[in-house]
């Protein structure tokens, strides 16, 4: 019996030194918890899992943002197709690159190129100075991120789409965090100044974005 092999090849670009990093996933490598894709500096991963309704979530190293951005798509996307990319949702630059090795290796290049055009003389280390005046402490921002993660997959975090179950983001500030909707624009802030507070978000057993 042939067994049909489910593999992809992903991407993205280290925020830290701007090295394109590239893997093959297999439908098998995913059968744990998650799989994570670490640049060669230390500095950046993206991390890959499969959620309870078998689709795929993806949290993704952003160029430009202090947080990773997260998005999920089906199985079928994510096997299926020759190439897809997605964007950081603030700036609409390509963050992640999925499908055959070729179409993603052009895709690649062809970000690196769009890169060198649009910051010119500005390097990565420039940018990340820019972002750290702007990140809070990343112990809030895994606190926050696990309870809206276990939220969402609880049903328990809805908004203005359809079916009141969106896509959800996360960003954390130096005073606040924001969970928006990717797909309807509905948002909530929390005002977060401290692990302590974080720690009390924990309590947190619904959220309702408007």
């Amino acid at each position: 019996m042939v067994i049909d092999k489910k593999e992809t090849i992903i991407a993205y670009r280290c925020p830290s030194c701007g090295a394109g990093i590239m893997s093959m996933v297999g439908v098998f490598s995913l059968s744990g918890d998650m799989l994570r894709l670490k640049c060669d500096c230390g500095q950046s991963e993206l991390t890959i899992q499969y959620t309870r309704d078998h689709d795929i979530r993806l949290y993704v190293p952003c160029l430009f943002c202090p947080s990773p951005h997260v998005f999920t798509v089906s199985d079928s996307v994510f096997f299926g197709r020759e190439l897809f990319t997605l964007g950081c949702p603030y700036t609409g630059i390509d963050i992640v690159f999925v499908g055959g090795r070729g179409e993603v290796g052009l895709a690649l290049t062809k970000s690196e190129e769009e890169l060198r055009e649009l910051l010119g003389d500005v390097t990565f280390d420039e940018i990340n100075e820019v972002k750290k005046k702007h990140i809070a402490d990343p112990e809030i921002f895994d606190i926050v991120n696990f309870v809206v993660r276990d939220l969402e997959e609880e049903g328990k975090i809805s908004c203005r789409c359809e079916d009141g179950c969106g896509d959800y983001h996360v960003s954390v500030e130096e005073d606040r965090v924001t969970v928006s909707c990717t797909e309807c624009g509905a948002s909530r802030c929390f005002p977060i100044n401290s692990t302590t507070t974080a720690l009390s978000f924990l309590e947190t057993d619904s959220i309702i974005l408007t």
